[in-house]
């Protein structure tokens, strides 16, 4: 079979799971592509002959195993080698070296090699075979798009399962190689970068903002605010590729202060403010913090405002107390500004239950909300109020043309129906 060229590392414990990588490797070369075997095995000797020495990997970061094997520490062997593999890894993708990646493991290895496959940018395949997959594995794959493949039984030798999932998880990672390699765009020619934040209750404002921008000639990535969502954006933003940012559903911040399940964690609307990138920000369903099915509510929030959003998700209202701390949080994030912020309150309703007649309708604490936003915020930050809801076209319109504006450009946008 013809080679594409590409390589593919294999990353392992090849003291404990040695023969398995090596399988892997085999079923890669016969997809026709190279095969990097990396060992980062702590314990015994390599199973089978690495390519790449684990003393080699830990050498990225200037440390010395062989003093950490005689003293046989192997906590800090493992250590040692978490920190190093992904700055390896990094520089092997970096130089061209590698095209992408696959790793097997129980929860150790799927530690180590998850944690490697975290330093290499979106877009860059990746694929873990774990018995991990198949429960949590937010921890594993953080904002990072790694495949996680159930290894079904344990990464412990060959047999009539194991080499059919190890056969078929060489097939992914060989298939993502060549899809890659086949619509690599021109990144000179491409659109620049504008990153926006939409949940289900501000889909219609987005979507109408998307439309404006993408008709001046930008790409606009939307991120869905579950937490999740927020932590990916602000990943792309600190990458340095992101011209505008449309944060129009800042509703991660409820879930943080209040206790809800979709937090992005404490420097969500960090990214764009530190590095300087134009940025527009609305209050978008910080009326709702987010909980899983009814079941799951903590039971101090009895008594409180929820809607049903679906039977997963229960919604609940946040009160005019938290939607005075969220707007004072607003406002000292977007206060971090190095670049342009401009703020847009829309006044008649922050989501689409908010509005008037809606379950979450509460002026009072809309009118708090506003109000610590106004307080706390710079008094060099530009603040647009309209009479709208999120939703109105108006209002969508609004936003795009201050974020064009923002980044140097203008456009004509349609009359609001």
């Amino acid at each position: 079979m013809s080679t594409s060229g590409k390589t593919i590392a294999v990353l392992g414990t090849l003291d404990t799971k040695g023969h398995e990588h090596a399988f892997v490797a085999a079923a890669i070369r016969a997809q026709g592509h190279a095969t990097l075997l990396i060992d980062i095995g702590g314990l015994g000797a390599p199973q089978v002959e690495p390519d790449v020495t684990r003393e080699t990997v830990a050498a990225a970061t200037g440390t010395d195993l062989a003093a950490l094997v005689a003293k046989q520490d192997r906590g800090a062997m493992i250590a040692a080698l978490a920190q190093a593999a992904p700055e390896f890894l990094a520089q092997l993708a970096a130089q061209g070296k590698i095209h992408g990646v696959i790793s097997l493991g129980g929860t150790g290895g799927t530690a180590l090699g998850t944690a490697a496959m975290r330093a290499l940018p979106v877009g860059f395949p990746k694929v873990m075979v774990s018995t991990a997959a198949s429960g949590n594995v937010a921890a594993y794959v953080g904002v990072k798009d790694i495949v996680m493949i159930p290894s079904i039984v344990d990464v412990a030798g060959l047999n009539r399962i194991s080499r059919t999932i190890f056969t078929e998880a060489a097939g992914a990672i060989a298939g993502m190689v060549t899809a890659v390699s086949s619509t690599t765009a021109d990144t000179s020619v491409a659109k620049p970068l504008i990153v926006a934040s939409m949940f289900g209750n501000t889909t219609k404002a987005v979507e109408h903002a998307r439309k404006v921008l993408e008709a001046a000639g930008y790409e606009v990535l939307v991120f869905h605010a579950t937490g999740t969502g927020g932590r990916t954006m602000e990943s792309l933003i600190e990458t340095g590729l992101v011209a505008g940012v449309l944060d129009l559903t800042t509703t991660e911040w409820a879930d943080e202060l209040v206790g809800g399940v979709f937090n992005a964690g404490p420097t969500r609307l960090e990214a764009a403010a530190r590095r300087g990138v134009p940025a527009i920000i609305a209050p978008g369903c910080l009326d709702m913090v987010n909980f899983g099915a009814p079941e799951t509510v903590p039971a101090k929030f009895a008594g409180r405002k929820f809607y049903p959003h679906n039977p997963q998700v229960t919604l609940m209202r946040t009160t005019p107390a938290e939607c005075a701390e969220l707007g004072r949080i607003l406002a000292e994030k977007a206060n971090l500004s190095t670049g342009p912020v401009t703020v847009l309150l829309p006044l008649r309703a922050i989501s689409v239950i908010s509005e008037p007649g809606g379950a979450f309708h509460d002026p009072a604490a809309d009118a708090a909300l506003f109000g610590a936003i106004k307080h706390h915020l710079r008094r060099d930050i530009p603040v647009v109020e309209l009479d709208s809801t999120v939703n109105d076209p108006a209002f969508a319109a609004a936003c795009a043309r201050e974020l064009l504006a923002a980044m140097g450009k203008t456009v004509s946008t349609p009359r609001a129906p």
